[in-house]
């Protein structure tokens, strides 16, 4: 079995305006990817032309889809969580449905948000990546949740993180990076998978600057590991393995 990467998110184009880059380098290299989505991205502001939030769903999962596919995103799923109001679910519950598909996948290597939301402290956020962690740690330990399959144990957690800030939002406290993702040969192809998000053109348009600046490179912190061992800084997520 060749290496696989799952990537958690909260909201349809997260997983490119965040982790399009390790996504596209993991597909070139032949790494498969599985990019778990947790809402229908109901609640954003920018709403294209949908007139209900319905409509704005079906929307945004197709272009979660089409996105992914740009992407060459091996397996992708959206799930039915209620955007903009994650911290209201129950922990465990959440907890345990990335469990089961952690299982299922046996991915190598786990990414999601960092605790910080993100750029733009997104509460969503934060939710996702506490149950993220909580999943790669449970889905390996043989007593929680023994129906959902033999425990699997991924070799790595990374968080995204960032060098830089948006002008016109809050600054976050980022986790300091350990791995400093070149991503300069997949750059168009992340932002041609953000182009398929048609109904957040204008996040696009008001980000571009931002990205054109500092899109060259994604910044990730590794968060746990299967093995002790030292903090070091990385140019991969799966270096040396």
């Amino acid at each position: 079995m060749g290496q696989r990467l799952m990537c958690v998110v909260a909201h349809p184009d997260d997983e490119c305006y965040g982790f399009g880059g390790a996504l596209a380098l993991a597909a070139d290299r032949g790494i498969e990817t599985y990019v778990v989505c947790m809402t229908d991205g109901q609640a954003a502001t920018n709403r294209g032309v949908a007139v209900s939030g319905a409509e704005l769903g079906a929307m945004r999962r197709a272009e979660f889809a089409a996105s992914c596919k740009v992407l060459g995103v091996t397996a992708h799923e959206l799930l039915d969580y209620q955007d903009g109001q994650l911290e209201h679910v129950h922990t465990v519950a959440a907890t345990e449905e990335l469990v089961e598909r952690m299982r299922r996948f046996k991915p190598d290597v786990v990414m999601t948000f960092g605790s910080d939301g993100g750029l733009n402290t997104h509460a969503d956020h934060m939710m996702v990546s506490f149950w993220a962690t909580t999943a790669f740690h449970w889905a390996g330990q043989p007593k929680r949740f023994p129906e959902l399959g033999p425990p699997h144990e991924a070799e790595r957690l990374f968080y995204l993180t960032t060098d830089f800030f948006l002008p016109d939002r809050r600054p976050p406290q980022p986790v300091p990076w350990t791995v400093k993702l070149d991503i300069r040969s997949v750059g168009e192809r992340k932002f041609e998978a953000f182009r398929q998000h048609h109904s957040q053109a204008p996040l696009m348009e008001r980000t571009k600057a931002v990205f054109g600046r500092f899109g060259a490179e994604e910044f990730y912190a590794l968060m746990a590991a299967k093995d002790a061992q030292p903090a070091r800084q990385m140019m991969d997520l799966f270096e040396g393995m």
